[in-house]
């Protein structure tokens, strides 16, 4: 399949992805798999944009690093997208988290719905509805940090870009 659209991404740091890792392996030790991106850090994804706008995404993400210090983030609860295809851990709104998003964003568009959430698996409703109380089990809410935003093509995933938050705002 040829690639289809970016996606610029805010990448949790070690500690989170350790805790949801050890959910994801629960998980998969109750038979779940699911059809995620495996080899992908867990994120929240912050916005999509046309392949031809590669370069543009690209100084965007550079300057929103060069902005933001790693960013606080409360996974303070789980939740299921409708459908019921994802199972996902979901951060609070706080005001870093909105300003980051907010800046990596190309254009205003006061339409759009942006639901935050770090995706801990993808799969056809009746597995995730199974997997929904393994998750109960091993789900505690943490705080973690976003330190790293990165830019891929999807599909397949093709890493574009990675930088580390530096900034002091």
């Amino acid at each position: 399949m040829a690639e289809q659209f970016l996606t610029l991404m805010a990448d949790l740091d070690g500690d989170s992805q350790a805790i949801l890792s050890e959910w994801y392996g629960a998980l998969k030790e109750a038979g779940a798999a699911g059809t995620q991106t495996a080899d992908l850090p867990y994120h929240i994804s912050l916005a999509a944009f046309p392949l031809d706008k590669e370069r543009a995404a690209v100084e965007l993400m550079r300057k929103a690093a060069e902005r933001f210090p790693p960013i606080p983030v409360h996974i303070s609860h789980i939740g299921i997208f409708a459908g019921g295809k994802v199972l996902f851990g979901a951060p609070e709104m706080s005001p870093g988290l909105r300003s980051l998003h907010d800046a990596c964003k190309m254009e205003t568009d006061e339409a759009s719905v942006w639901t935050p959430h770090v995706t801990v698996l993808i799969d056809e409703p009746d597995a995730v509805c199974a997997a929904l109380p393994v998750l109960m089990k091993s789900f505690y809410p943490f705080i973690g940090k976003i330190s790293r935003l990165h830019l891929c093509a999807f599909w397949p995933a093709r890493e574009i870009a990675s930088i580390e938050l530096y900034g002091c705002e």
